[in-house]
């Protein structure tokens, strides 16, 4: 409704119940392996709207600052994972990694706010380095600026592996795949160390998030959102 000309937004409280992993288990099943060390992760994907082809284990660790390093990207690259690196890392380190462990370079991606400094680090890293995995993160990912900033990096790097986030629901999910992304980011409040829930008093249980974003993927014929993502608000 409106007052005064105001939009008024009605509240709507979720009755039905949402999962944490914390609150379930996995139920075993009869497995003709003997033994957990035959079980193999790897896995090829086909990126939606890049069209690029990648093998590895759909396992990443986020961009913060502890995780997102160097050194990770190192042991990860060896296991074939992922690490989305920290935004506070400088160009000219970013070189001398590409240039002195070339055999990393398909197990990182580059992280960017969405701020015109961003966008400007950007531009300079992926002109200078043959990273090919671009990571737009932002804390709550529900804005049309960060909506446009994904359209405006797909548009200048049509064939470059975008990962978008942080949203924790189907329809934003949607909205990103559609504007470019390769894979969702999923999560908003649930970390132990997230500060974004105590601050605002956003967030989702992470269990339900990562089923509803992982449905409206697969609606869309996406895989991407199979990844998991770890060290993540």
């Amino acid at each position: 409704g409106r007052e005064s000309g105001v939009k008024v937004t009605t509240m709507h409280i979720e009755n039905e119940i949402k999962l944490d992993f914390k609150d379930v288990l996995i139920r075993p099943k009869r497995s003709t392996l003997k033994s957990r060390s035959e079980v193999s992760l790897e896995r090829t994907f086909t990126f939606k709207n890049s069209g690029k082809v990648w093998t590895g284990v759909p396992i990443i660790a986020a961009n913060m600052d502890t995780t997102g390093t160097f050194d990770m990207a190192k042991v990860f690259a060896k296991h074939k994972m992922l690490v989305c690196m920290s935004k506070h890392i400088l160009v000219e380190e970013w070189v001398d990694f590409c240039t002195k462990h070339p055999e990393c370079v398909d197990f990182v991606a580059v992280s960017s706010g969405t701020s015109e400094k961003d966008w400007v680090r950007l531009q300079e890293i992926v002109s200078k380095t043959p990273v090919d995995k671009i990571c737009i993160d932002v804390a709550n990912g529900y804005s049309q600026h960060f909506v446009d900033y994904v359209r405006k990096v797909r548009a200048a790097y049509p064939t470059h592996v975008i990962l978008a986030g942080n949203v924790v629901t189907g329809e934003m999910t949607e909205e990103l795949l559609l504007s470019g992304a390769d894979i969702i980011k999923v999560g908003i409040g649930p970390g132990s160390v997230c500060t974004t829930r105590k601050q605002t008093g956003v967030g989702y249980p992470q269990l339900s998030a990562v089923i509803e974003t992982s449905d409206a993927a697969h609606g869309l014929r996406v895989l991407s959102c199979r990844f998991k993502v770890l060290g993540s608000c």
